[in-house]
């Protein structure tokens, strides 16, 4: 196994982010790219990776890119969604669904 510190892409044609030790994919975080928001649906660590802390990497990596690129997300997948419950200077990211019904409902309706 190849011991090269992991590192973090995004694979927009795959819609998701993927972390890679050496050439490996050991893990991805799929999503959906939705307006101004990513909405990660699934997140998988291959076997022969777990218990390495390689999704909460795969996690921040994606959370810090997310944000500087200026979108919110809205974690639908439970990993995810644990990964920014523990790291609370994540949760500014998330779209809050009740503020976006909210705002859906007092927004003038074009004519």
């Amino acid at each position: 196994m190849n011991e090269e510190l992991p590192r973090v892409r995004n694979n927009p044609d795959a819609r998701r982010y993927e972390i890679l030790a050496g050439d490996v994919v050991a893990g991805y975080s799929e999503y959906r790219a939705a307006g101004d928001r990513i909405i990660f649906t699934h997140t998988v660590v291959q076997p022969a990776f777990g218990g390495r802390g390689i999704g909460s990497q795969l996690a921040a990596a994606a959370l810090d890119d997310v944000r500087a690129r200026g979108l919110r997300v809205t974690p639908k997948c439970p990993f995810m969604a644990a990964y920014i419950k523990r790291h609370p200077a994540y949760a500014d990211l998330v779209v809050d669904p009740r503020r976006r019904a909210q705002r859906a409902a007092t927004d003038p309706k074009p004519e």
